[in-house]
């Protein structure tokens, strides 16, 4: 009995930290929706290219703005 409360309460703690994740990822903008890559069309290779391009671009963004915050830190 004690194992099962224990287990229930992980997973309800499990999904609060989810829903803020979700909440936080939404509030900057960088939430991705499942159903874009099934509704861009083409076909499974062109689905991945298009992902790659924007998972790269992403992420120099991100390192941008991680080098805009560094040099304003250091001034």
């Amino acid at each position: 009995m004690r194992a099962v409360l224990g287990i229930v309460g992980l997973l309800v703690v499990l999904a609060i930290v989810a829903l803020f994740a979700k909440k936080q990822l939404q509030a900057t903008g960088q939430a991705v929706s499942a159903a874009a890559p099934a509704a861009s069309g083409g076909n499974v290779a062109e689905q991945s290219r298009q992902l790659q391009k924007q998972v790269q671009s992403d992420v120099t963004k991100a390192l941008e703005q991680g080098a805009a915050r560094n040099d304003e830190a250091s001034k």
